[in-house]
């Protein structure tokens, strides 16, 4: 009887080991599958940083004037933007029209989007038309959102809405009421 005693506990035993690799296994799958790369990663991926950074802290700070400028698409700004944002858009942006509106070289512009990766393009033509001081806003308007920033829509309400441009690109906005269409 005890040799039988042994064995029954010697494959509980296993079984149990089994339940936990087996486990373990699944509760792995997820993570292999699903590896969240970080902003500063998602960045360097499609980013050359020919346009110096400005992060949404420095930009909160009181300080000199700067002209903010949305370089996404009219319908993302309408559902919010950042207080006093001028829509240039990205898909129908006019340096000659730029240009005419703000015609200081001098003057700091800072550049967003929804994450920093349009914003660039656009700061870079800004850069190329003889713009002295222009910055890209690190993380564009979801980390402004994400770090507690208010963001108004097109009536200048507050609001918690944020166009995320896509379902693909919404992962990156953690705080706000994700829209997207």
């Amino acid at each position: 009887m005890d040799a039988l005693l042994e064995q029954e506990v010697a494959v509980k035993e296993i079984l149990f080991k089994m339940k936990k690799i087996f486990l373990f296994i699944l509760l792995s799958i997820p993570a292999l599958g699903f590896s969240q790369e970080s902003l500063s990663d998602l960045l360097n991926k499609h980013n050359t940083k020919s346009v110096p950074y400005i992060s949404v802290e420095e930009l909160a700070m009181p300080k000199t004037e700067v002209i903010l400028l949305d370089a996404r698409e009219p319908k993302e700004y309408e559902v919010s933007h950042l207080k006093d944002a001028i829509n240039v858009g990205y898909n129908e942006f006019d340096i000659a029209e730029t240009t005419k509106l703000i015609e200081n070289k001098e003057q700091t512009l800072v550049v967003y989007c929804s994450l920093g990766i349009r914003s660039e393009d656009i700061a870079e033509k800004l850069s190329k038309a003889g713009y002295k001081n222009v910055l890209n806003l690190y993380g564009g308007i979801f980390e402004w959102k994400n770090k507690g920033f208010d963001v108004y829509d097109s009536t200048y309400t507050k609001t918690e809405k944020i166009h995320t441009f896509s379902s693909e690109w919404s992962k990156w906005l953690i705080n706000g009421e994700k829209v997207y269409e």
